[in-house]
């Protein structure tokens, strides 16, 4: 039988697992072509809007799909931001992540009184008329056309216009986002959304605010999707309606489903999948 390992041997390994994970992470893309490296920006991408999914799922018992809308009010409005206005690439993200926080809020009021089956058509029916107002409204979305040109995203004014230099960008990206995702858990309110998951009733009586609860975590995952929509954009350059669709936010719940919503890492992992 193997002897037992002391609390120092594995903080020791974990963070020798840490640097091994770090070191792959800096060193596969410079190895890599160039289509395993967009692979690995998308699933980055999809990670942060499945991120907001999971969390919904996961920790509220809330089946989301109407996240492709969010991601795509982010996307459409860092593109008509840069382009038709000449604004800079954080003034349309923050429009974007506020236009999606206002629809969450007054969308999720009326939408999360349902729960099961009902909320998940609610969120779906959501879905699917934002998809079609991306397509009628022409005038700000491009329709079929769509919106290109859009620039890429600069840091500290060093554009990152391509899949490497945006690599190193989105995935510290989603690493920051896991990190307020598990300190948010362990906080008060992660318990009080797991006790309205569980035992909503008993969570009622204790003082929890189940309604209020769950429309700051709709609009928590709606700011999520938007965050990623407005990067997605400045990646590929070009959005079009296609990039929206319902079957976008069938994606976005599989990445949550798939890579274990209730786990804090999971969604990256189905992201990756």
């Amino acid at each position: 039988m193997p002897p037992k390992l002391t609390g120092l041997q594995r903080r020791l390994l974990g963070w020798l697992g840490s640097v091994l994970l770090i070191a792959a992470w800096a060193v596969i893309p410079l190895l890599a072509g160039r289509s395993t490296i967009d692979l690995f920006v998308f699933a980055a991408l999809y990670a942060i809007a499945g991120l907001g999914v999971a969390f919904l799922l996961g920790q509220c018992g809330i089946v989301s799909l109407a996240q492709n809308v969010f991601f795509g009010i982010g996307a459409y409005s860092t593109a008509y931001g840069a382009t038709a206005l000449g604004w800079p690439a954080l003034a349309s993200m923050i429009t974007g992540m506020a236009i999606s926080g206002c629809i969450a809020a007054a969308v999720g009021a009326p939408v999360l009184k349902l729960s099961g089956y009902f909320l998940a058509l609610a969120t779906l029916a959501l879905a699917i008329i934002g998809h079609v107002l991306f397509l009628e409204w022409e005038w700000l979305t491009g329709g079929t056309l769509g919106i290109g040109g859009v620039p890429p995203i600069s840091l500290f004014g060093y554009p990152l216009n391509t899949p490497l230099r945006f690599y190193y960008l989105v995935w510290p990206t989603v690493l920051i986002v896991i990190l307020l995702h598990r300190n948010l858990l362990n906080s008060r309110t992660g318990i009080a959304m797991r006790a309205m998951r569980d035992a909503p009733s008993a969570a009622a009586v204790l003082g929890v605010n189940i309604a209020r609860l769950k429309e700051r975590v709709f609009i928590s995952s709606a700011l999520l999707g938007s965050f990623a929509g407005s990067l997605f954009a400045h990646y590929v350059s070009f959005v079009s309606v296609d990039s929206f669709g319902v079957d976008r936010a069938i994606n976005f719940l599989l990445i949550a489903v798939l890579g274990g919503a209730r786990t804090i890492a999971g969604p990256v992992l189905g992201a990756l999948f």
